[in-house]
């Protein structure tokens, strides 16, 4: 029996609200009876919006306050977007449902130009270390500018800050309906996606039965088991959500193709591989990902990339 009323953490932003919103309403269409609200909470990643996430520790900021309220017993679940879920959970709370994914590419913002005729020099804005790594590898002429703020706020940022494109997760685009802002879809092969990229994952108290129940219906089976196999490869590689790492999982006819990339931030090293197997080893597949990638160089990688930001 689905509770009365239920209670949904979320972050205040545009594109958390819309997630949310959406979890709201597909609840409500299940259950016409149910209560269901909103609990606007602001983490310390809303609140640090003028320096790099890596510079601040990238595991967990936008999702401890509403773990914490959570644990209150405040809210009953939250919405995230799975690729700032980080690969440990407070104890009781977990991840129960992981949604279908979205598009899972990068999308380029830019003046009627491609990716590949940028000119020389061109200034990226971008607010991941993993894109820009990616991106310049491909093309080390780039100058990357990091940038922060919620979609709308990056997107005006290529007129405001003067840049020849910005660099954006497609599916929050199309969530948001900013789809006639894209030049391009990069992709996959070009851009590996950030782990669990295009995803909602919906954590919970694992404890409570009654709300186990009433959102089971969120998981896609397809999607969780690409997604888990991308976090345990970055749970395997220790990474946070703002390292260079990527990981993409597809699935089809029961087997999963994982692919998995670290690089140095600067692109000049790297490191790809890939994996299959059936879906119900999703876990093991990505940790024997992770195990290949840091022994043929991106442990010596991640390492320098963790002592440089611990110098900054």
């Amino acid at each position: 029996m689905p509770p009365k009323q239920l209670r949904i953490g979320t972050r205040a932003s545009q594109l958390a609200l819309w997630q949310a919103n959406w979890v709201k309403s597909e609840l409500e269409k299940r259950y016409p009876d149910m209560e269901v609200t909103l609990t606007k909470i602001k983490t310390i990643g809303d609140k640090i919006l003028d320096v790099p996430l890596a510079q601040v520790g990238g595991k967990g900021l936008f999702v401890k306050e509403i773990e914490e309220a959570m644990l209150r017993g405040e809210i009953d679940i939250a919405v995230h977007s799975m690729k700032d879920v980080p690969t440990e959970f407070p104890e009781g709370l977990g991840l129960h449902c992981i949604t279908e994914r979205e598009d899972p590419r990068d999308a380029v913002i830019s003046r009627k130009v491609k990716f590949a005729d940028l000119p020389q020099g061109a200034r990226i804005g971008t607010s991941a270390l993993r894109r820009q790594a990616q991106l310049l590898k491909v093309r080390p002429d780039l100058q990357m500018v990091i940038i922060r703020g919620n979609v709308e706020t990056r997107i005006r940022k290529l007129t405001e800050d003067n840049l020849d494109a910005v660099i954006l997760a497609a599916a929050g685009l199309k969530r948001l309906g900013f789809t006639d802002s894209v030049g391009e879809y990069l992709d996959t092969e070009l851009s590996i996606p950030a782990i669990g990229q295009g995803a909602l994952g919906i954590e919970c108290r694992l404890a409570d039965p009654v709300i186990t129940e009433t959102i089971a219906f969120f998981n896609h089976a397809d999607t969780s088991y690409a997604v888990r196999a991308e976090r345990a490869l970055l749970k395997r590689c220790e990474g946070g959500c703002q390292v260079p790492i990527a990981a993409h999982g597809t699935v089809k006819d029961g087997q999963l193709r994982l692919v998995g990339f670290i690089a140095a931030v600067d692109g000049k090293r790297s490191v790809r591989g890939e994996i299959s197997g059936p879906v119900s080893e999703c876990q093991q597949l990505g940790i024997r990902l992770a195990d290949q990638l840091l022994a043929e160089g991106g442990k010596a990688i991640l390492e320098e990339v963790y002592q440089r930001a611990i110098g900054e």
